[in-house]
């Protein structure tokens, strides 16, 4: 008796339950935070892995759409206190994207083999589109 006294004292002085917690649905915040973490780990890596990065995440209707990063990286800080939908948004010469589209206020810094080259304070739109984040990242020169 000893022995299992001690034993739930070591549990947290309750019996296990059977029964599991329930996970908590991820919410569409939780997918843009995990997406610029993920965008910043890739900078981490260099400009190759970024590219890697962008080219995997750029939204399926505008996936032949992206630039060249020519050596730099970009590192970026979503104000996420600032993110709301933006469903009339579409790029420059193109339909609305399928998903939901979001708008973020971001500070970005450039960086060419760790030296920064720029910063910039701007918006940043995203889309959810089957509980998967996409970024959107149009250029003049497409690759």
């Amino acid at each position: 008796m000893v022995a299992s006294g001690i034993a739930l004292l070591l549990v947290g002085c309750s019996p296990l339950s059977s029964t599991a917690p329930t996970a908590r649905p991820e919410t569409d915040t939780d997918l843009l935070n995990r997406y610029f973490a993920a965008f910043n780990q890739a900078a981490d890596q260099g400009s190759e892995a970024q590219f890697a990065f962008l080219r995997t995440t750029q939204h399926p209707d505008f996936a032949a759409r992206l630039c060249e990063l020519d050596g730099l990286t970009v590192d970026i800080y979503p104000a996420m206190s600032s993110v709301r939908p933006d469903p009339d948004w579409a790029p420059d010469g193109a339909s609305s994207p399928r998903g939901t589209v979001y708008v973020v206020g971001v500070s970005l810094t450039v960086r060419r083999d760790g030296t920064l080259v720029g910063e910039q304070i701007g918006s940043q739109r995203v889309a959810i589109l089957d509980r998967r984040t996409y970024g959107f990242a149009p250029c003049l020169n497409p690759r």
